[in-house]
């Protein structure tokens, strides 16, 4: 949000001053209600063709499809990390990317949600991995039978669920998502070349999930369009269950907005639950 920027009263002062005498005009699209309204009106209103909006600031918006924009948009590649170590093996790699020939634009979908940090190092084979698209934070037992899946914001929520569920899900899975984009386009790239009658290498997705049972449940979850991560579960016909974001609106601090979208901690053991029940069920 503009408001949460600290220099952003004399940011707006020094604009006017360099833009005003051009006749070029500084517009504001929406501002949250607070105590800079008073000097931010008065700059913004010094020409009378400038405007104002004022509108709530919506906890979940129309970001909630940049996901899917940017696994579907050709030529960029998206990654959303949730970890600063993750962030900086993505842009290491991404400057090259973007001036290889082969290369293209990389698009980072990024939070400004603090996060707890990992203390560790990243090896050269968990750097190729964030690159691929994801790693196991905590990796599955040898057929586990449920796995959760988590991108960028919600790492928090993903990790205290998987916490909670191991005492009577033992072995189950992490998964960390760092780019739904790579995991995606490389699996549909080996699905193609397979349809060619020619063989290929195992996409990334595939060797991820591998070490689940074949009836295993994923349950996904991202702040944003829950089809981002369900397609998951079409990679070894694995029961998914997608949390996520669809429509838009709501005013709130995190807690109440993730509550409210089904995005927080016990959403996702709801989730692992009615998958264990639906598993139950079915072997009847």
């Amino acid at each position: 949000s503009t408001s949460d920027y600290p220099y952003f009263e004399e940011l707006m002062r020094r604009m006017n001053e360099t833009f005003a005498p051009l006749g070029v005009n500084v517009a504001i699209p929406s501002l949250r209600v607070n105590e800079q309204l008073q000097t931010v009106a008065a700059l913004v209103t010094t020409d009378r063709r400038s405007g104002l909006t004022l509108a709530p600031e919506g906890g979940a918006h129309q970001s909630i499809h940049t996901p899917l924009i940017g696994m579907a948009q050709d030529k960029l590649t998206y990654f959303e990390p949730a970890f600063v170590d993750e962030l900086a093996a993505i842009m290491a790699w991404g400057f090259g990317f973007m001036q290889s020939d082969s290369g293209g634009s990389v698009y980072l979908r990024l939070a400004t949600r603090p996060l707890s940090q990992p203390q560790r190092a990243l090896t050269p084979e968990l750097r190729a991995a964030i690159i691929a698209g994801g790693y196991w934070l905590f990796p599955p037992a040898p057929d586990a039978e449920l796995a959760i899946v988590y991108a960028g914001a919600v790492a928090e929520e993903a990790i205290a669920a998987h916490r909670e569920i191991l005492d009577d899900i033992p072995g189950a899975g992490l998964l960390a998502v760092t780019s739904p984009d790579r995991l995606h386009s490389g699996w549909l790239a080996a699905a193609t070349v397979r349809r060619s009658g020619q063989p290929a290498p195992a996409a990334a997705a595939e060797t991820l999930l591998a070490p689940l049972a074949p009836r295993a449940g994923l349950v996904t979850i991202i702040d944003g369009h829950p089809a981002a991560l369900s397609w998951l579960g079409a990679v070894r016909g694995q029961a998914t269950h997608a949390l996520g974001v669809e429509h838009f609106g709501q005013s709130g601090d995190i807690p109440d907005l993730y509550r409210a979208y089904g995005l927080d901690t016990e959403a996702i053991i709801a989730a692992v639950a009615q998958h264990c029940v639906s598993r139950l069920s079915s072997a009847r």
